[in-house]
């Protein structure tokens, strides 16, 4: 029997308790289906950090190395300790370590959500690189609580970066409907933007069978809220992926149903999987958090695991639930209830 070794970084938040109902229903999926899981906890947070003064050990890539893949919670207690603090602490610097440059992130109404738009039947999939770009951290500040005080963020796009993102893009929309949109905003971005936009037109020379627009960051904000229905595959530098990545969201019906893949493509160095919809401390241990997006999450990483057959199951068993009522605006049932439908629903 294949077992695959997890990394489980439940965080802060309500990242415990989605982590819990996830492995409970992937649990359920590696029995039915003849794999094993086999997960290692690490209580890395902003609790850790209250406690270490880092929200990591010194050797915590080290550490998550060696396993197969790593699932994150949520990361976040605004309250006592900064998000820039804990972003830069724990997030990206797994990102990095693992060139996990690839941010994929699904978009598309499961059965019986209405979201908030009339548009039905979009079915999106948002490519975010995820290393570089606006969130590179080059930068600084000098001359800080003074009137003569300068804070700059440099923005870094290589084009091995640039070139890697593309043509995973370009494969995700090959293997789709063949439909790729760049979104950029090159006509105030006159280097960097300018930049994407040459070498998208570059690398589309390799792809014939995939139509590529271009799309400015503002127009294409707009384009996703009218249209959505007219859109494939869409690939984006860090912080605009970042951005419409939210705005599919909640499209889609909110953050608790968003998921999310931090992909290593070689797959020289493990992947991560979490759900974006972030801590909600408010919420936290009152077993009202929907799980879906987590869970949603876990069947992406399935996926990658190479289990598809038990990762098309627990989607199935998710939109089993949601079409029965379950799940499907926030506060109608609790996290248990949630959970146990899909069990319920997988098990059928």
């Amino acid at each position: 029997m294949k077992t695959y070794s997890l990394a489980l970084i439940p965080g802060d938040g309500i990242g415990v308790d989605v982590t819990n109902a996830t492995m409970d229903v992937l649990n359920v999926a590696a029995r039915r289906f003849g794999f094993a899981l086999s997960p290692q906890s690490f209580p890395w947070s902003c609790e850790y950090y209250v406690e270490t003064g880092a929200m990591m050990p010194e050797d915590g890539i080290e550490t998550l190395r060696n396993f197969d893949a790593i699932y994150l919670g949520a990361v976040g207690w605004p309250d006592t300790v900064p998000d820039s603090v804990s972003l830069h602490g724990l997030l990206l610097p797994i990102r990095k370590a693992f060139m996990q440059y690839a941010n994929i992130r699904p978009h598309r109404l499961l059965p019986k959500i209405e979201g908030p738009l009339k548009a039905e039947g979009f079915d999106i999939l948002c490519i975010r690189e995820n290393t570089e770009g606006e969130y590179a951290g080059a930068g600084g500040r000098v001359h800080q609580g003074t009137p003569n005080e300068v804070a700059t963020e440099v923005s870094v796009f290589t084009r091995l970066g640039v070139e890697r993102i593309l043509r995973f893009a370009f494969e995700q929309a090959r293997n789709r409907r063949g439909h790729l949109t760049s979104v950029t905003k090159s006509n105030a971005q006159k280097y960097s933007m300018v930049f994407w936009d040459e070498v998208t037109r570059e690398i589309a020379e390799e792809y014939p069978d995939v139509t590529v627009s271009h799309m400015h960051i503002d127009a294409m904000a707009a384009k996703m809220v009218m249209t959505p229905q007219d859109l494939d595959v869409v690939v984006a530098s860090n912080l605009f992926g970042d951005i419409l990545t939210d705005l599919g969201a909640a499209i889609q019906g909110g953050l608790g149903l968003a998921a999310s893949a931090n992909i290593s493509p070689d797959r020289a160095n493990p992947s991560m999987f979490e759900p974006v919809h972030g801590s909600a401390p408010d919420i936290a241990g009152k077993n009202i958090a929907n799980p879906i997006a987590a869970i949603w999450s876990g069947v992406m990483m399935l996926e990658h695991l190479g289990e598809a057959t038990a990762a098309a199951a627990v989607l199935s068993a998710i939109e089993t639930a949601t079409g029965q009522g379950i799940g499907i605006r926030p506060g109608l049932n609790t996290t248990d209830e949630i959970t146990t439908a899909i069990i319920a629903a997988l098990e059928a």
